[in-house]
């Protein structure tokens, strides 16, 4: 599930998101403008700012809050839930703050790609994950520019255009949509190219799990007995 959020209305934001459980799967924050302060029930706790990324693993269970930290301006950004294959659904919570310039970034052709996980051009990303194999390109192409990425064919993956427009082969992405890629066998990756404006896009891949999935609000799991267990277990206390 990828969670686009955007604006520059105060009202909007200023709530934030006060303490919620997750059980069962990954979050990835990616901040693209604003500050938004994380504390946890293991204990956790960092500043997101503009660039950074907030990677957590709820595991068998994490209540954490994202409170803005600014009274006016924009903010705007991602959240990716990443599922967890089911031996390691109960696993210890993990966290992690990636610092914008713990980032690395490759250049080349006009295009300039952040790498939070995964590679791209011989450049390994800031997260590596061996069961998912994860993907997540921030790409910021100038106008006309073309940027290609090898996948493997039995990848999901998917493109979100937040600034500009691009193609991708004839079909044309324009802001604010997704283009859902085919995992088909004999497909070997993506080639896109941005519009005379260019364009600003994240790029996300990864290992299909191949097991059942079973999703009730914050919880991600692969029956629904999981999931009953996990809603008694948040209001028995045992997430805290």
């Amino acid at each position: 599930m990828l969670d686009a959020f955007g604006t520059d209305n105060p009202g909007d934001y200023i709530g934030g998101f006060p303490d919620h459980p997750h059980r069962g799967f990954e979050t990835v924050t990616y901040m693209l403008q604003g500050r938004m302060r994380h504390r946890d029930s293991a204990g956790n706790q960092g500043l997101l700012v503009p660039g950074g990324v907030q990677w957590m693993t709820a595991g068998r269970g994490v209540i954490h809050s994202e409170m803005p930290e600014q009274q006016d301006g924009a903010m705007e950004g991602f959240q990716l839930w990443l599922n967890l294959p089911a031996r390691d659904k109960m696993c210890a919570p993990w966290y992690r703050d990636i610092a914008p310039e713990a980032i690395p970034e490759w250049r080349g052709g006009g295009v300039t790609a952040r790498v939070i996980a995964g590679a791209t051009q011989g450049v390994a990303g800031a997260m590596q994950r061996a069961a998912t194999e994860p993907l997540y390109l921030d790409l910021h192409l100038d106008a006309g520019a073309g940027f290609a990425q090898p996948l493997p064919a039995w990848h999901n993956a998917f493109v979100y255009v937040y600034r500009g427009a691009l193609s991708i082969g004839d079909t044309a992405v324009p802001r604010q949509r997704m283009a859902i890629l085919a995992n088909e066998a004999g497909r070997d990756g993506i080639a896109l190219r941005a519009g005379p404006e260019g364009a600003r896009a994240i790029l996300v891949a990864g290992q299909p799990l191949g097991e059942p999935i079973a999703q009730y609000g914050p919880f991600v799991m692969n029956t629904n007995d999981e999931i009953f267990q996990a809603v008694a277990d948040f209001r028995a206390g045992k997430l805290a």
